[in-house]
Formats: C-alpha cells, sequence, structure tokens
C-alpha cells in the first residue's frame, strides 16, 4: 500500500494563500493550498469516524471515487426531478462546474491518483463539496455563499484549513461593507453545521435519489435565514467589490 504521510501545518503558506484566495475568489487552486497547509490529522481523523459508523466500512470497502461518479453523463442524467440529484444536475448547468474539474485543480503536484484509504477519504471530502452546496442553500458562485459553505464545513470535519477561509472572509466582509451581515451569514453557516447529520457518513450514490426536502429534514440542515437576509441585502455591494478586486488583479498580473 502506498504510504500517506500526514502534512505538517504550515501557517505562512496558509496566510500567503488566503491574501491571493481574498483578492480573487476565482484562484480556486487558493483553497486547497489552505487545506493541505491546515487540515493536518483532519482526514485520518474523519476515517477513523467513518469506520466507527453502521455504513462507512461498507463505503469504505467499495472505496467509490466520487469524481469519477459524477462526472458521469448518464449517472447524473438518471435523476427524478426535486430530488438531491436533479439539483446537483441543475447546479452543474448553472455554474459550468464539474466534478473533474475539481479534482483537476486540486492535483497541486500533478501526481498520479493515490491509492490509500486516507487519501480516498481527502478525494471524498473534496468531491462532496457542491453536493453540500445544493443541500444547504448556499451558492457557488458568490464570496458569501463559499464562506458560510467552508465555516459549514468547518463545523462538519474540524479541518482548520475551512475555518481558515471563513474567518477571513467575514473580516474582510465587515471591513468592505462596514456591518456585519456577512459575517453572521458565516456564523449561521458554522452552527448549522453543529447541528447537522454528519454529512461525510452519508451514501452519496444513494443520497442523490432522495427528495431535496426530505434529504434537508434527515439530515437537519436548517434554512439559512441569516444568509438569505445578508445575500439580500449585501449582494450587489459585494459583486461589485469583487469585480474591482479582480479588475485589479488582473492589471497587476
Amino acid at each position: 500500500m502506498t504510504t500517506y504521510q500526514v502534512p505538517r501545518r504550515d501557517w505562512r503558506a496558509a496566510a500567503s494563500a488566503l491574501r491571493k484566495l481574498l483578492a480573487n475568489g476565482d484562484d480556486t487552486t487558493q483553497v486547497f493550498v489552505i487545506m493541505r497547509s491546515l487540515n493536518g490529522n483532519q482526514t485520518p481523523r474523519q476515517y477513523a469516524q467513518l469506520m466507527a459508523t453502521a455504513d462507512g466500512p461498507r463505503l469504505a470497502y467499495r472505496r467509490v471515487e466520487l469524481a469519477e461518479r459524477f462526472s458521469d453523463p448518464a449517472f447524473i442524467a438518471g435523476f427524478a426531478p426535486g430530488t438531491v440529484g436533479a439539483a446537483y444536475r441543475a447546479f452543474l448547468a448553472e455554474t459550468g462546474y464539474t466534478a473533474a474539474g475539481l479534482a483537476e485543480i486540486s492535483n497541486l503536484d500533478g501526481v498520479a491518483l493515490i491509492e490509500h484509504p486516507y487519501a480516498w477519504f481527502g478525494r471524498r471530502t473534496r468531491d462532496v463539496h457542491d453536493i453540500w452546496h445544493v443541500l444547504t442553500g448556499y451558492k457557488a458562485d458568490e464570496t458569501m455563499g463559499e464562506a458560510a459553505l467552508v465555516a459549514f464545513s468547518y463545523a462538519q470535519t474540524g479541518g482548520l484549513g475551512w475555518a481558515f477561509i471563513g474567518a477571513g472572509a467575514a473580516l474582510k466582509s465587515m471591513r468592505v461593507t462596514g456591518g456585519t451581515l456577512f459575517a453572521k451569514a458565516v456564523w449561521e453557516g458554522y452552527r448549522h453545521g453543529r447541528k447537522a447529520a454528519w454529512l461525510m457518513g452519508e451514501d452519496y450514490e444513494a443520497l442523490m435519489h432522495e427528495p431535496l426536502e426530505a434529504a434537508r429534514a434527515r439530515l437537519r440542515i436548517a434554512e439559512p435565514v441569516a444568509y438569505k437576509h445578508a445575500q439580500a441585502e449585501l449582494g450587489e455591494q459585494m459583486a461589485s467589490y469583487a469585480s474591482a478586486q479582480k479588475a485589479q488583479t488582473g492589471a497587476l498580473a
């Protein structure tokens, strides 16, 4: 079996990546730099948690590569209206994102797929991110939606990288907007992540066929009230700021 080395925490690399990410929210590579720099032993701990669940050993034995599964057009096309899978299909159509594209971006060193249980679980954590956008209602094409979801993800996984991004985005929002609506949405994401069932233990192939609202109820995923309020109040302001930041970043490149 391939040796798996737990990465050491590198706060300097994480801080540099966070500055780049906050300057350009589309620079997704920086997210994975932060994850690798700060999440440390989160993957082994989460894998052990999976193995302690009733269904975890079966999922680990099958070791499905979700990026491959979610990139199968026939699989994506087969979901009934109103299901989690149908909402995910609409998400892909709206955003233009793909599971394979995210997997490619995350491969910082361009290495072949590592055949190790911990590495598999790390890929699984990456591959369910967009499903969590669908389940939680946090949009993927805006800074606040991503910030709220990373706070949710920190509550679910304990990975410090998620907390680092969420806190950085919340602090920046207070400077940009002069208020706390954005930060409250991020805090709500964390609280909702704490209250929800542990989503990493789910069988995602089965979950995709569940009615979306029923799945949210079963998984105890609450309505993102503070997020929607902040979205309505700050949407145009944050979008204008993000556009200005991107233009500045492009001019300096």
